[in-house]
């Protein structure tokens, strides 16, 4: 659910990035800017989203700038009628324009309530599998943390990458860790065959389930991109539903990542390119 995990991975990811003092990330898809302590605001915010032609464009959930590049940030989104309005304006309006030419990345935040170093192979090394045609992987059955893509995104998020030249990068953050793989690097895995597509149950709070084609990448791949220095705390709560359903969470209150050097390198060189 929004109200819990997800809205915490971003919050924290935007809190390791904004504390190195030399970027900072600003909300930008929809699912980033929504209200998210009011359930029927949600649900008009994604309606007036729809209403505005907008609501089956595919955004990232996060930009990356140059912490020198703040005060041309907050201009251009002030000029914008501030964060929330940012999914409800193309991309082609000028003031739009000049948001996006400063970032130097775009990030698709994912999580999972997982502790990574708990999971089972956590430590397991990657060897040549059949199932692969001999290419390096893991068992089927193994418990290690991934970066979780959808098929269904992969489209989506391609297109927006070449059309606005803004290179993304996949985050996925697990209670204690955070790991990131650029999108191009990620594709390259997916045509090559080390990392195969799987079909996997999502559940809504509702109860209804949908089946989807995901790519599962092996954390090896990828790039360690944060690590939790502060816990946060687990607090219950629950929302109401506009027919009275009672839906009830775990809330994430507070805690603390800071970002790795890979990551910071990482962004260093995309700094050099843009």
């Amino acid at each position: 659910m929004r109200w819990s995990q997800g809205v915490w991975s971003e919050e924290r990811l935007t809190q390791a990035v904004n504390d190195t003092g030399r970027y900072f990330a600003l909300p930008y898809g929809p699912s980033g800017t929504a209200p998210d302590n009011d359930v029927r605001a949600f649900e008009l915010y994604f309606e007036r989203l729809e209403k505005a032609g907008l609501g089956g464009i595919k955004r990232p959930d996060l930009l990356i700038y140059r912490a020198k590049d703040r005060p041309k940030v907050e201009s251009a989104v002030k000029a914008l009628n501030g964060i929330s309005e940012l999914p409800f304006t193309a991309e082609e309006d000028t003031k739009m324009q000049d948001l996006l030419e400063h970032a130097i990345i775009a990030v698709e935040c994912e999580n999972s309530l997982w502790r990574a170093k708990q999971m089972p192979d956590y430590a397991s090394p990657l060897t040549p599998q059949k199932r692969l045609g001999g290419r390096d992987g893991l068992k089927k059955s193994a418990v290690v943390p991934t970066i979780i893509i959808k098929d269904e995104d992969c489209g989506p998020l391609k297109s927006w990458q070449n059309k606005r030249k803004i290179p993304i990068h996949v985050w996925h953050a697990f209670f204690d860790e955070a790991y990131g793989i650029s999108f191009a690097d990620a594709e390259r895995l997916f045509t090559c065959g080390d990392i195969e597509p799987t079909e996997q149950v999502f559940q809504a709070p509702g109860g209804a389930t949908t089946r989807k084609v995901i790519f599962k990448i092996y954390y090896h791949h990828a790039y360690p991109l944060a690590e939790t220095v502060e816990e946060p705390e687990l607090v219950a709560d629950s929302i109401t539903d506009k027919n009275g359903h009672i839906l009830p969470y775990v809330r994430f209150v507070a805690g603390k990542s800071k970002l790795s050097e890979q990551a910071l390198a990482i962004l260093d060189s995309v700094k050099k390119d843009r």
